[in-house]
């Protein structure tokens, strides 16, 4: 049986949204790298909890730390947008509202991100 996709469309391999495939392998590399973060994230919440107030701020103050937090809050933040935008797609179906609304969830993350890595620049460099 002869297939009714031309030849272009055969070699460039996209279904028929043409982009969903790379939203859809970022989410999955996110997961897989949020597991390992997630964990420590536990394990440190859970070891930092009942301490004094100067106990995170000397834990996070070692640059190995520093850099798994900031690891977990811009890939974490990264794959909330992920999924949002997944949310977006399927439930909202006005095109302005559409875009007024990714670019809240951009805001939100930038904007949350950037407060993050701040505070956790003030931490481990002063």
């Amino acid at each position: 049986m002869k297939s009714l996709q031309t030849p272009l469309h055969r070699v460039k391999g996209l279904g028929s949204s043409h982009s969903g495939t790379g939203h859809f392998w970022r989410e999955r590399i996110t997961a897989v790298a949020l597991a390992p973060l997630s964990l420590w994230f536990g394990y440190v919440a859970i070891g930092l909890s009942g301490t004094t107030t100067s106990a995170p701020l000397q834990f996070f103050a070692q640059p190995v730390n520093a850099i798994l937090m900031a690891s977990f809050v811009i890939i974490s933040l990264y794959h909330a947008a992920l999924g949002v935008q997944v949310v977006i797609d399927d439930y909202i179906h006005s095109a302005g509202m559409k875009i007024f609304l990714f670019l809240t969830v951009r805001l939100f993350v930038l904007a949350t991100g950037s407060a993050c890595l701040i505070a956790l620049l003030r931490i481990s460099v002063f």
